[in-house]
């Protein structure tokens, strides 16, 4: 789990400080970007048939992140590379086939989802032949089936750091959880491994306006969406009945702990396509069928929606949307045959639009480590590739070169030695007292006001007991007080060992 936390802002800043080099940092879509460029069209046919796409995913693991799946109708699931130059002449046809990696025939029915694990050397198929099936991509070859869904497979989620647990949705109204490290169960008419569910929850977003049963139960809805969460023991779910997202402790599943919903709920169109979470799991995005998509804070779901997001046309649950990795856009499909994109702390601006698609604009996905690209897919059989313009694509915030050099400088050795020694009491007093630590904004503050020599001095306070600490021990250097752990998202999304808590819903209890 250590593994998957990213660093903290400290430890960037000192690790550019404390170097005599340039650090890569990460590139960021300016705030004026208006300009992403189509770099590549594909056509989905087989056989000279084409057929509309219902899925796309790139690879998780960032040697495979050029890489994305598609499935559609047929239920064919193709891989593509999104780093072959293709062609603005060539027919979509050609572009395919140059571009394509591979493809197989995975379901004899469509395939409304496709979901990566195991490092992206396995992929999971949610199929309307009420089935999942799990796939060795190198071998195109199916190593289990996951069957107990009674209607149509909608929407797949690997759990956070166990890619062995799967949570899936299905128009029966259900939604199940999966160990693919269970037991063989038995096997399928192909010869197929079947494995056992080890948990599922029916009617999970019963429909109040349906026909009521003979017990006087609701029938049940359809799941759209899932998601399992980064706190490891959560799951969020959406269905076509309402507008009301639930939230699930996989521990004891009797009942949901949460819910979000837009309030008031007031619009007579209900129903969520999809769901989704950005990478720090904090936030969460649910695109409803009102034509609007909600951001939510998953530490202050009573709160309701933080943004509402508007300007797209959202007239089937096959229009879907998705948060960027960093959670700095919103990337949206649209029955009006465009695709917008949103800029999350703008939420008022208009959205850019891409238009080039001649069909309803379904599935998107974001590229994770190849900041700025995105793939669209479309009821015009195509799948296209767009990238934000390079001039636009910075990382460095419009700071001039001068001040990025001047960050940067390291200071001879044999002077660096004098100032230690001679200047001490100048250090001291430009030193806070111990028990204070800068700010984030303050720590840019001091790097960028002060001249050359001074920065590499400030950014080790305690340069005149250890000289340059290693970049080695910076992580305890700058480590958390207790009390600042607690309060954090990401203690409270991933709580420390010391504190036991029963249920799911205390998590979201302790940011109220």
């Amino acid at each position: 789990m250590d593994s998957c936390r990213s660093k903290s802002c400290f430890h960037s800043i000192r690790s550019r400080e404390l170097s005599s080099f340039r650090v890569r940092k990460r590139p960021f879509i300016d705030e004026l970007a208006s300009d992403f460029t189509e770099i590549g069209a594909v056509a989905v046919e087989h056989d000279a048939e084409p057929t509309p796409p219902l899925a796309i995913s790139f690879c998780k693991a960032s040697k495979n992140s050029h890489v994305f799946a598609v499935s559609d109708e047929v239920g064919y699931v193709s891989l593509f590379d999104s780093r072959r130059k293709l062609s603005s002449v060539a027919s979509h046809q050609e572009n395919a086939a140059k571009a394509r990696i591979s493809d197989w025939v995975a379901h004899e029915n469509a395939i409304f989802d496709v979901c990566w694990i195991k490092e992206d050397s396995h992929i999971l198929t949610a199929s309307g032949d009420q089935t999942i099936k799990v796939w060795d991509v190198q071998e195109r070859k199916c190593s289990g089936v996951l069957m107990l869904h009674t209607g149509s497979v909608k929407c797949l989620s690997s759990h956070p750091t166990n890619s062995d647990l799967v949570v899936s949705g299905s128009r029966d109204g259900s939604f199940a959880i999966w160990d693919l490290r269970c037991k063989i169960n038995s096997r399928s008419r192909c010869d197929e491994v079947c494995l056992p569910s080890t948990s599922m929850v029916k009617g999970a977003h019963p429909s109040s306006q349906a026909r009521r049963g003979r017990r006087g139960k609701a029938a049940a809805a359809s799941i759209t969406s899932v998601l399992y969460l980064k706190d490891e023991v959560s799951i969020a779910t959406a269905g076509a009945a309402d507008s009301v997202v639930k939230f699930w402790d996989t521990r004891n599943l009797k009942s949901h702990v949460a819910k979000a919903c837009p309030h008031p709920e007031s619009s007579s169109k209900k129903g969520i396509s999809s769901l989704s979470q950005d990478l720090k799991g904090v936030f969460l995005t649910a695109s409803c069928m009102d034509n609007r998509i909600y951001l939510y804070n998953v530490l202050q779901l009573d709160k309701g929606p933080m943004h509402t997001f508007s300007g797209c046309q959202i007239e089937s649950f096959y229009v879907k949307s998705v948060i960027s990795p960093d959670s700095d856009h919103i990337l949206s499909g649209s029955s009006d045959g465009n695709a917008h994109i949103w800029k999350v702390n703008k939420p008022q601006m208009e959205p850019i639009i891409l238009k080039s698609h001649h069909g309803e604009v379904t599935a998107v996905d974001w590229c994770p480590s190849e900041i700025g690209k995105i793939a669209t897919t479309a009821d015009d059989f195509t799948v296209r590739i767009w990238n934000i313009q390079t001039s636009y694509c910075s990382s460095s915030r419009s700071r001039s070169p001068s001040s990025i050099r001047r960050r940067v400088i390291a200071i001879p050795s044999a002077k660096s030695r004098k100032l230690l020694t001679n200047e001490n009491e100048e250090l001291r007093g430009l030193t806070k007292e111990p028990g204070c630590s800068y700010s984030s904004d303050e720590a840019f503050h001091q790097i960028n006001t002060s001249s050359p020599t001074t920065a590499s001095l400030l950014s080790t306070p305690e340069a005149e007991k250890k000289k340059f600490l290693s970049i080695s021990d910076s992580n305890e250097t700058f480590e958390k007080t207790p009390e600042a752990a607690v309060k954090s998202p990401s203690s409270v999304l991933n709580p420390p060992s010391s504190l036991k808590r029963k249920t799911i819903r205390d998590y979201f209890l302790a940011a109220s």
